[in-house]
């Protein structure tokens, strides 16, 4: 039975803008429109797998799922798209920090989009060590595709990516190099345990729920903080262990190549430092450099 509901969103939101993001993210996986994302999950509630389709409304999205589910499995759904989170304080970040400003001026209504689990979050994070997004891509799919339950919903027949259980199960048909293998069950293991459920992440400060993910082995301060803030949706954090956010901030902000400075420039983007990185690094170049611009104080002497 298909059901069908709707999510609010408090504060800006522009679904068209978080489809055609996940069109050219490497890591996602599903079936992308300007007007419909539709892809499967194992819930983190249930371990059940679902399809669901999902598309824009004025102020949310609404979402078709192959078949009735509760509340826990919808707030899942509303992390994945940021909308769990009340983003109405996100302009004055904006507000105080021109550069972020310009930014959501570009792409106004664009909230970080996540990984459809912190599992499969913490499983891209091992995947993508020492070799190339395309390859962990690769890597990712063909897991999906031998491993993962069959989900189907409004046309598409689709892939929901294995639970921890069944890549325990199967341990033997992961095709990954001995220690990632070793890494990523152990990642199962401490998912079954709670050791990657969102909701306590979400509760923890930043830095604590980075430090607590960090105990897992494969699991290094970049890993750490892109299963808290792309997996878990931690909307306020921030490593400089990311080598691309750091060339990205020197970018847009000039800040070159001093952890100091991108730490100082970041704690003013509390409490939203996730979601500013994210517009940091979703940008292109060529936007990074009109934000840049666009912050620069006026020559003295000039007129509008």
């Amino acid at each position: 039975m298909v059901q069908e509901f709707e999510i609010r969103a408090e504060g800006p939101f522009d679904f068209a803008r978080s489809a055609r993001f996940l069109s050219t993210w490497t890591a996602a996986t599903g079936e992308s429109t300007d007007t419909e994302v539709a892809f499967g999950f194992c819930s983190e509630t249930d371990g059940e797998p679902h399809g669901v389709a999902v598309g824009g409304t004025t102020g949310g999205m609404r979402v078709r799922s192959d078949r009735p589910i509760g509340g826990e499995v919808r707030a899942e759904i509303a992390r994945m798209f940021s909308l769990d989170v009340d983003a109405t304080g996100f302009a004055e970040v904006g507000r105080r920090d021109p550069v972020i400003g310009a930014l959501q001026a570009q792409r106004p209504g664009l909230r970080p989009v996540c990984f459809w689990s912190t599992w499969e979050a913490a499983v891209w994070a091992v995947l993508v060590q020492r070799t190339s997004m395309v390859q962990a891509a690769r890597t990712k799919t063909r897991m999906a595709v031998d491993l993962g339950p069959p989900v189907t919903v409004d046309g598409y027949e689709l892939r929901a990516f294995p639970s921890p259980v069944r890549l325990l199960e199967q341990r033997a048909e992961v095709d990954v190099p001995v220690v990632k293998r070793t890494w990523l069950c152990g990642l199962a293991e401490a998912a079954l345990d709670g050791a990657l459920d969102a909701a306590h992440l979400r509760e923890l400060p930043g830095e604590e729920a980075l430090a607590e993910l960090r105990r897992l082995d494969g699991i290094g301060p970049f890993s750490a903080a892109l299963v808290a803030s792309r997996g878990a949706g931690h909307p306020d954090l921030f490593t400089s262990a990311e080598p691309r956010l750091a060339k990205r901030m020197d970018e847009a902000y000039g800040t070159g190549p001093s952890v100091k400075a991108a730490t100082a420039v970041a704690d003013g983007w509390r409490p939203f430092r996730s979601w500013c990185a994210f517009l940091v690094r979703s940008a292109t170049e060529e936007q990074l450099v009109a934000a840049r611009s666009a912050a620069r104080p006026a020559p003295v002497g000039s007129s509008g």
